[in-house]
C-alpha cells in the first residue's frame, strides 16, 4: 500500500474513533473520498502531514478539547523536540489531551517526555499508524462494547449475587479499551455482546468486566 493510501485509510479510523469517543467531527470528514483527501493534503502528490492536524471538541463538554498531531519522521522514532513542541501549542491553545500518530514509535527520552507530562496534566496518546489502518470495532469477530449504567450495574451485580470487584477485569492496553477510553473518572462495568456461528447453531454469549480509572501505561494515562 503506498504511503498516501495508507494516510486515507488511518485518517478514516482516527475520524471514526473520534466520533465514536464523542467528539463533534463533520460529516465530510468521516466520509471523505479519496480524491477529495488528496487535492486536500496532497495537492503536489505527497502527503503533507501536517495539513492532517485537527483539533476536536466534545459534544457534551465543549471546554474538552483534543488534537490529533502527525509527526514527520524521516523514518526514525519520533524524539523529544516534536514532542515539546506538541505540547507548547496544547498549553497555548489550552488543550489538554492530544493523539499522535507514529510510524516508528518513541525514543526513550521521548516517552519519558510523555510520562512527565502526563503527570502534569498534558495527555498524550501515542498511536502506530498500523494500529489504525483498520478499526478494530467493524471486525466481525471483535464483540460489542457497551458501558452499563449505574442503575444497571446495580441489576447485574444483583442478578448474579456478585461484587464489584468479582467480575473479570479488561486489560488497560487491551485494543477495543485504547480505541474507545473506557476509563474516565469512575470504574465502568462493561457490557460485551458476541455471536458465534458454528455450523448451523446460533449461540450468544455475554460477558460484563470492570476497569479501573487509572492508567499506567504511559501512552494512555487520563
Amino acid at each position: 500500500m503506498d504511503e498516501a493510501s495508507r494516510l486515507f485509510q488511518i485518517r478514516r479510523t482516527v475520524m471514526q474513533m473520534l466520533t465514536d469517543r464523542g467528539y463533534i467531527v463533520g460529516q465530510a470528514d468521516v466520509e471523505m473520498d479519496k480524491e477529495t483527501f488528496m487535492s486536500k493534503c496532497a495537492p503536489d502528490g505527497a502527503v503533507r502531514r501536517k495539513e492532517l492536524e485537527m483539533l476536536f471538541r466534545k459534544k457534551d463538554d465543549p471546554t474538552n478539547l483534543l488534537f490529533v498531531f502527525w509527526p514527520e519522521e524521516n523514518n526514525k522514532p519520533v524524539g523529544v523536540t516534536p514532542i515539546k513542541t506538541f505540547c507548547d501549542r496544547m498549553k497555548e491553545e489550552s488543550v489538554r489531551r492530544a493523539i499522535i500518530v507514529v510510524q516508528h514509535g518513541l525514543t526513550s527520552f521521548a516517552k519519558t517526555l510523555v510520562t512527565e507530562m502526563t503527570n502534569s496534566g498534558i495527555v498524550l496518546e501515542c498511536f502506530h499508524e498500523t494500529e489504525l489502518l483498520f478499526n478494530i470495532t467493524h471486525h466481525t469477530l471483535v464483540p460489542k462494547h457497551y458501558v452499563l449504567t449505574p442503575e444497571e450495574k446495580a441489576l447485574l451485580l444483583a442478578k448474579y449475587h456478585l461484587q464489584e470487584e468479582q467480575l473479570p477485569r479488561m486489560q488497560l492496553n487491551d485494543p477495543v479499551s485504547r480505541y474507545r477510553i473506557y476509563t474516565l473518572h469512575a470504574l465502568h462495568t462493561l457490557h460485551i455482546h458476541t455471536h458465534t456461528h458454528i455450523h448451523t447453531t446460533h449461540t450468544q454469549h455475554t460477558t460484563h468486566y470492570t476497569q479501573h480509572t487509572h492508567y499506567t501505561t504511559t501512552t494512555t494515562h487520563w
